[in-house]
Formats: C-alpha cells, sequence, structure tokens
C-alpha cells in the first residue's frame, strides 16, 4: 500500500490515449496517479491502495463507469469522484450525480477545465474529512482519548460498536495505554450513561478484602463488620461496573466472578441469599489471558464469559504522530493549571519523542510532560531538561538485540533505584500497583 503524502488519483478509462493525457498532466501538477483501462482492474487497485479521487469513464466494456461509481460509494465512501465522457447529455449528467459522482466532466475538455474540476472535487473531500476527522476527535476527547492514528480510529470504531450492545467486553493493551478511558467512553455513549459508573482495581485491593469489596458484606459477617454494605456491583446497579486487572484475581475469586456474569447474581460475604443485578460488566488486563489458562491460573470459562468482544489498545509507540497530539494536548493541560506560559520543544527533544519506546505508554508521557513543565525554567525544553531516565535509554536505542520485556524490567528497574528502593513511589510514578510492580521485577519462571 503507497505511503505517498500527496493526493493519489486513480484514472479509468478505456482509451489508453485518454489515460496517457490524463496522467501527464495530472502528474505535472505533483498528483501521484495509478491508471486502469478497466472496471476490474480499478477495483483490484482500489483494494490494494489508498485513493483519495477516481477519475472514470462513462462507457466501457462490460461493466460501465456508473457501475464503478456506485461500487466505490458502497464501499469507499471517503473517495471523491469525477464522470468523464464523450457522449455527454443531461440525462447522463444526472445518472451520475444520483449514482454517486461528485462532478460530470464532458469530452473533450481543456487542461484548465480537467485541473480545476479536479482541485474542487479534492479541496471538498479535504473538508469533508477535517470537519469528519474534528467531530470523531472531540467526541472521544471528552473521555481522553486523544488520537487520529489508524490504530486509534479502530478503537474509536470498537467504542461505538461495543457502546451499542450489551456484552461483556475484554479491553487489552499494556499498562499506560488508556484502558479505563476506553471503558468510560463505551459506559457513557452507551443507554446506560445516566446510571453509576464502578471502575475497580482487581490488583489494589488485598485478597482476603475483595470478595468483601465486590460483593458486600452483612452485619457480623467477620471482626470488624458492624454493619451491613453493600458491594460494587450493587452499587453499580443498573450502570456499568469496570474490572480493571483481572488477571490479578485467584482462582477462587474466579469462580465468584463466573457466577455473578451467568445469573447476574450477587451474595454478600455472610448471606445465605443473592441479589440480582442489572449491570454492564467491561473487564481488563495488560496480561496473555491464553498464557495464565496454560500456567492454569486463570479460568478457561472466565475467559470466554468476558471475552465476548475485545478491544486491544495500541501501545504509543505504534501510534505514529498521536504522540504529538498527545505533547500538545498535555502542555496545554499543565499550563492552565499551573499558571505558566506554554513552552515550546527543540527539534532534538521531538525527534526523541518520536523514538522513544515509552514503556509506560500515554501515562508515562502525560508524567514526563508535567515534570518538564514544573522544573524547566526556560523557554524552550531541550533534551539536557528531559529525565536521565529517558536520556540512558535514548542512547541504548540503537540496540536491537534486546527483547521488549527486558527493555521493561530495565526501565521498572530505574525508576526504583531512582526513587531509593521505594516501591509505592516507584509504582506512583509508573501508574501500576506494588503487586503489578513486583511481577514486573521477578524472572519468568
Amino acid at each position: 500500500m503507497t505511503k505517498s503524502n500527496k493526493e493519489i488519483i486513480l484514472v479509468v478509462d478505456d482509451s489508453p490515449a485518454t489515460v496517457e493525457v490524463i496522467q501527464r498532466n495530472l502528474s505535472s501538477m505533483g498528483y501521484h496517479l495509478f491508471t486502469a483501462h478497466d472496471v476490474s482492474e480499478a477495483i483490484k487497485t482500489l483494494d490494494e491502495s489508498r485513493i483519495d479521487l477516481l477519475i472514470t469513464d462513462y462507457k466501457m466494456p462490460k461493466i460501465s463507469g456508473l457501475d464503478l461509481i456506485r461500487h466505490v460509494r458502497e464501499n469507499l465512501s471517503d473517495i471523491g469522484i469525477i464522470m468523464i465522457t464523450g457522449y455527454a447529455t443531461i440525462n447522463g449528467a444526472v445518472s451520475a450525480v444520483k449514482t454517486g459522482a461528485d462532478e460530470y466532466l464532458p469530452k473533450p475538455f481543456t487542461d484548465e477545465e480537467l485541473f480545476s474540476v479536479v482541485r474542487k472535487v479534492i479541496n471538498r473531500q479535504k473538508k469533508k474529512r477535517i470537519v469528519r476527522d474534528k467531530q470523531e476527535t472531540n467526541k472521544f476527547e471528552q473521555f481522553g482519548l486523544i488520537g487520529k492514528s489508524i490504530p486509534m480510529q479502530k478503537v474509536y470504531n470498537s467504542i461505538e460498536k461495543a457502546s451499542k450492545i450489551s456484552a461483556t467486553v475484554l479491553i487489552t493493551g499494556e499498562s499506560g495505554t488508556g484502558k479505563e478511558l476506553v471503558s468510560r467512553a463505551i459506559h457513557y455513549i452507551s443507554t446506560r450513561h445516566a446510571a453509576p459508573f464502578v471502575p475497580v482495581n482487581c490488583g489494589g485491593i488485598p485478597e482476603n478484602l475483595l470478595e468483601s469489596e465486590l460483593f458486600g458484606h452483612v452485619k457480623g459477617a467477620f471482626t470488624g463488620a458492624t454493619e451491613t454494605q453493600a458491594g460494587f456491583f450493587q452499587t453499580a446497579d443498573g450502570g456499568t461496573i469496570f474490572l480493571d486487572e483481572i488477571s490479578e484475581t485467584s482462582l477462587a475469586m474466579q469462580v465468584k466472578l463466573l457466577r455473578v456474569l451467568q445469573d447476574k447474581e450477587v451474595c454478600m460475604v455472610g448471606s445465605n441469599t443473592s441479589t440480582k443485578v442489572d449491570l454492564r460488566i467491561l473487564a481488563a488486563t495488560n496480561k496473555d489471558l491464553l498464557e495464565l489458562i496454560k500456567k492454569e491460573v486463570f479460568r478457561e470459562d472466565l475467559y470466554f464469559r468476558i471475552n465476548v468482544l475485545t478491544i486491544d489498545i495500541p501501545p504509543l509507540r505504534e501510534r505514529g504522530n498521536d504522540i504529538f497530539l498527545l505533547v500538545n494536548h498535555f502542555v496545554e493541560k499543565f499550563s492552565k493549571e499551573f499558571g505558566i506560559d506554554a513552552p515550546s520543544f527543540s527539534e532534538n527533544v521531538l525527534n526523541s519523542f518520536s523514538t522513544y519506546a515509552w514503556p509506560g505508554n500515554v501515562r508515562e508521557l502525560e508524567n514526563i510532560i508535567q515534570r518538564l513543565l514544573v522544573m524547566s525554567d526556560e523557554n524552550e525544553i531541550d533534551v539536557r531538561d528531559l529525565p536521565s531516565l529517558m536520556r540512558f535509554s535514548l542512547q541504548q536505542q540503537n540496540d536491537l538485540n534486546i527483547t521488549l520485556a527486558e527493555m521493561e524490567t530495565d526501565y521498572v528497574r530505574r525508576v526504583l533505584e531512582s526513587v531509593k528502593g521505594n516501591k509505592s513511589k516507584a509504582a506512583r510514578i509508573l501508574g501500576v500497583d506494588r503487586k503489578t510492580l513486583r511481577s514486573k521485577l521477578e524472572p519468568e519462571k
């Protein structure tokens, strides 16, 4: 698939002479051209390459240009379309426009007429794309999701689909990618948006307290239970409960969660009576649950219950120029919060941002931008202002003989060293709980 930044035009005409003239003229204007001499060849090109504008003849052997336009409009709505023909009639123009052409150009036409109609359609498509992207971005920015990259567009599309149904969703992704933000977006654009959204960090609650926190307890259920107290599941009734890091739960707890998923009933600690709950369950993990199933530390039946729909959030290093949108977002956010003028960033810093591996993902970027704005006394932030851990990583970026897991473990250890072994402080910097921090430092068994 081509990655050209120029507008890409596909010209389809059974006349080689016409194709040659259009190709020569538009190439001279800086456009990138593909050509085809029949509809079948054109459809193959459309399937394999990104096309911004289609210029097609009206009458061609076997399959007509109108059929091609109809195919494009049904499958590739973002493409601009110009119909050209030597059989110019009012009826032909009307048919072409009704079928989906943006403009109709009768033969013979001058070079200027061709350039004019091409510019008009391309500019119109650009405006539509800007408006649509802005609407899409604004829609999800309110939930803290920033990005226009193709991987994030897939996430937005999945959120839209998930919000329209009540099935359980498993949200996967590395730490710091924004799994809770995605879960909030699903809830707040769903029909349950007016009801509670209850996030639960399963790895942050001690195992002996997790059952009581989730399901509640009755008075006298255990020492210290001086009154009956509802759990998170009852609190989320009518709304959505988000079980973050569900992989951190024990096998015994997984059995109890499975019952809630199957029967939509909860039984408070110390009670023999179950209570019905009406809620949506979203779960998230940064681990490979299939691997945990092989190790017999995660139940296969629970996995299939929570994995009805899956949304995989891409790591920051795979999101291209999204990083600069996020930098601008965090600079604006913290500049307002701290009451300071927004600094600029040197080209070297921006290059560093784009090449750094970001093991902590968006959360790490947010922490670094916040730190830079607090600590820098200059109007421009340069590489010397970056945290020492990041500068060290940048010096090592040409070493391609280490795995991502090794890089992550090395980063966690250096964060721990920077806070003199304070695990609580290191966990806050990394945006994980102490249990996850320990697992990052333990060797694979």
